[in-house]
């Protein structure tokens, strides 16, 4: 005699079917010692609302021929997260973010916000799930679900892709020490700006502004490359180093 789905939450209103012969007129079904509340029954099925409970408890049904042998159910606490990693990325989805916690062996969906997507379990402490897309930038609740309920309390904050528009100036020494105004939009998080892949130091501004010094380079265009939390922003050929003069 099945049951299905044989696990739950410990707050009961799980909804559980029970397979099997002759359970028509099913009068009782007991989780250990609690009545279940009977919505379906026919002569080879009983569905019913679990009652609260905990631990493993041995399910029966109860018709005028008798009680039937019990069942294994087991009470599944809601889940617990203490972190999230990364907490940030692109608005467009797709990162990879871990979650810890406890009882999380048993997770079926996460939710950004008001999209979900389905989690990978690592082991009952860990989950590793593929950001979905964000309607927009800005801060989301996260929340997992189990077997055993929903837990919420983390922040994803999704990141938009920066722009570049200007690059100014656009031409400097081979020796590098150029400074240079880069203007365009989300760079309030950035990691890193490079001239021809090499890094250079600089300093947010604004959102919508960085100021750079150039590093030494080859004569020559060179691809400007600004990199957030959001990616990256490329303004090709965006600052052309100038050998110096020769006689």
């Amino acid at each position: 005699m099945p049951i299905s789905p044989n696990q739950g939450s410990t707050g009961g209103g799980q909804t559980v079917t029970i397979t099997g012969t002759n359970l028509g007129g099913a009068t009782a079904v007991h989780f250990g010692t609690k009545l279940a509340t009977i919505t379906a029954n026919t002569a080879t099925s009983v569905t019913v609302t679990s009652p609260s409970g905990a631990g493993v408890v041995g399910v029966t049904v109860t018709t005028p021929g008798g009680t039937s042998n019990p069942l294994s159910f087991y009470y599944v606490g809601a889940p617990f997260k203490s972190t999230l990693s990364p907490a940030t990325g692109v608005t467009a989805g797709g990162d990879t973010v871990t979650i810890t916690g406890t009882g999380l062996s048993t997770a079926t969906s996460v939710a950004f916000g008001a999209n979900s997507a389905t989690p990978t379990v690592v082991n009952d402490g860990t989950i590793t799930v593929t950001v979905p897309a964000g309607a927009a930038a800005g801060p989301v609740g996260v929340s997992v679900t189990t077997a055993g309920g929903t837990n919420n309390g983390l922040t994803y904050t999704y990141v938009d892709a920066p722009t570049i528009a200007t690059v100014s100036p656009t031409s400097g020494p081979t020796s590098g020490g150029t400074a240079v105004t880069i203007t365009g939009t989300g760079f309030t998080t950035a990691q890193s700006v490079t001239f021809g892949g090499v890094a250079a130091p600089f300093s947010v501004i604004s959102d919508t502004t960085i100021t750079a010094t150039t590093p030494p380079g080859a004569a020559g265009a060179v691809d400007v490359v600004v990199t957030t939390t959001g990616g990256s922003a490329t303004a090709v050929g965006g600052f052309t180093y100038a050998a110096g003069p020769g006689i």
